[in-house]
């Protein structure tokens, strides 16, 4: 099975189109692009391996700020590293994931020599789908699902002896919207946090599991010791214990910064999350090009070719550096007459 074509790779679309990585603006992840500052760590964090103090610090103020009541989350090296792990919670039947979506549930899956179903809406789950796999916001298309609906959704996979994942990496700006509060009554649910897409930290890789003990145990054993870095554990706990009303708000500026800029250019805007805008245009390969020769990378999809998503520009002189590459001639001429 071939790689997943992902956001980022900046450095491979400066060698095709030129400039140098640093002078590109990378409009192609789901990322906060104001990244917070990072709070002190201490030199004990980088000195010795992560102390048990450590990792409880980062549960605890995890599980006030994802609101999981008696749960305690389970830090982990990004969320990627326990996709790589669900297949050994299935016991037996399908999978079926809630699809278009994040393209390594599939690759994870069928790696695994797992029977794969990628299905479009709930009505086609069938009685042998032993895991269920949602991604609530959605990426790429922003499809949502209530808290009802998941409910829902868990009591029928808990009846069959099923499990439901729901990745949440999109949702600290929906708090509303997370099962997290609800985990502790619900046996057969898995949630997936990411840390780094909202605090704009990607690069620590850190994320969370959210479980009944039972299956944060296998996950903890799987991964081994010192899974998590001490400075990610100091680093999470200390942004996680404070206020995080600025960033959400900040994000939300910049997320109408950017439809405002689309709408203006006439692209059609067909979902999203908070993080990134989903666009849909005939020309899509032609605009994706485009924009890599004014060193703007967006997101391009190889199983919707007129599909790009448009990741949240920083500033305001971001603003105006993508309004005007899509106010160029060689913009219009690219694209469609209508």
């Amino acid at each position: 099975m071939t790689g997943i074509v992902h956001g980022g790779g900046i450095t491979a679309a400066a060698r095709l189109y030129g400039g140098k990585p640093h002078d590109w603006l990378d409009l192609s992840t789901g990322i906060n692009p104001n990244p917070v500052t990072l709070p002190d760590v201490p030199v004990a964090a980088w000195h010795r391996l992560p102390d048990q103090h450590l990792q409880e610090r980062a549960r605890e103020a995890a599980r006030e700020y994802y609101r999981s009541g008696d749960i305690l989350p389970l830090p982990v090296p990004g969320t990627q590293s326990v996709i790589q792990m669900l297949p050994r919670l299935v016991r037996g039947g399908s999978v079926a994931i809630l699809s278009p979506t994040y393209g390594e549930y599939a690759r994870a899956f069928t790696l695994a020599g797992l029977r794969l179903r990628q299905i479009s809406s709930v009505a086609e789950l069938s009685d042998d789908d032993g895991l269920v796999a949602v991604v609530n916001p959605n990426n790429p298309d922003g499809r949502k699902f209530s808290v009802d609906e998941l409910r829902a959704l868990h009591d029928r996979q808990h009846g069959r002896g099923g499990t439901l994942l729901v990745d949440e990496a999109f949702g600290d700006v929906v708090p509303e919207a997370s099962l997290a509060p609800h985990a502790a009554s619900m046996p057969s649910l898995v949630i997936f946090r990411s840390f780094g897409k909202f605090f704009g930290l990607a690069g620590l890789r850190l994320g969370f599991v959210i479980a009944e003990p039972s299956i944060l145990e296998r996950f903890e054993e799987w991964l081994g010791p010192w899974a998590v870095s001490g400075p990610a554990l100091s680093i999470a706990a200390s942004l996680m214990e404070r206020d995080t009303g600025a960033i959400r708000d900040r994000i939300v500026q910049r997320h109408q910064a950017l439809k405002s800029v689309l709408l203006r250019s006439g692209l059609r805007i067909v979902g999203g999350t908070a993080l990134f805008s989903l666009v849909a245009d005939e020309r899509a390969e032609g605009l994706y090009t485009h924009l890599c020769r004014h060193h703007i990378l967006v997101r391009k999809f190889d199983y919707a070719h007129n599909w790009l998503r448009f990741g949240l520009t920083p500033d305001e002189e971001a603003d105006q550096r993508l309004a005007g590459a899509l106010a160029s001639d060689d913009f219009r001429s690219a694209r469609p007459e209508i």
